[in-house]
């Protein structure tokens, strides 16, 4: 009995490791690098960063749908769900996911924004800020 216990704890821990592994993999990529920089191939899954384009956000059905951009590029995701919180145009945001066909389609979205990140990123929120909806 405790080798039967011992071999289901093993397995489940690398479970658990896989997974975890698995999300750190995801490059962290600017839209105007997606399928242009090393690592930012539209094959794999990436963290893609960029502004919501004002007057792109959408909800169809389940499927909320909008498109950011970053240095030029733009990119269409979408997104199962409500992103909820302080999510909306003008913002800079990160959405994890998988490119297929042209758009992103994202399990996650991110947004910055506590005091903290504030503080620390005062340059990075100027910048971004400048190039969204100007």
């Amino acid at each position: 009995m405790p080798a039967i216990i011992a071999g289901l704890a093993l397995v489940a821990g690398v479970v658990i490791v896989s997974f975890f592994l698995t999300s750190s993999i995801d490059y962290y990529c600017n839209v105007d690098e997606i399928g242009v920089r090393e690592g930012c191939d539209d094959t794999r899954r990436v963290r893609g960063q960029g502004n919501v384009d004002e007057g792109s956000l959408e909800a169809r059905g389940s499927i909320t749908t909008f498109v950011m951009s970053f240095n030029g590029a733009s990119l269409p995701v979408d997104y199962e769900g409500e992103p909820g919180g302080i999510f909306q145009e003008c913002i800079p945001v990160v959405a994890h996911g998988r490119i297929v066909d042209g758009v992103l389609v994202a399990t996650r979205i991110e947004v910055k924004h506590s005091n903290e990140y504030e503080a620390a990123n005062a340059d990075r929120i100027d910048e971004a800020e400048q190039s969204a909806c100007s």
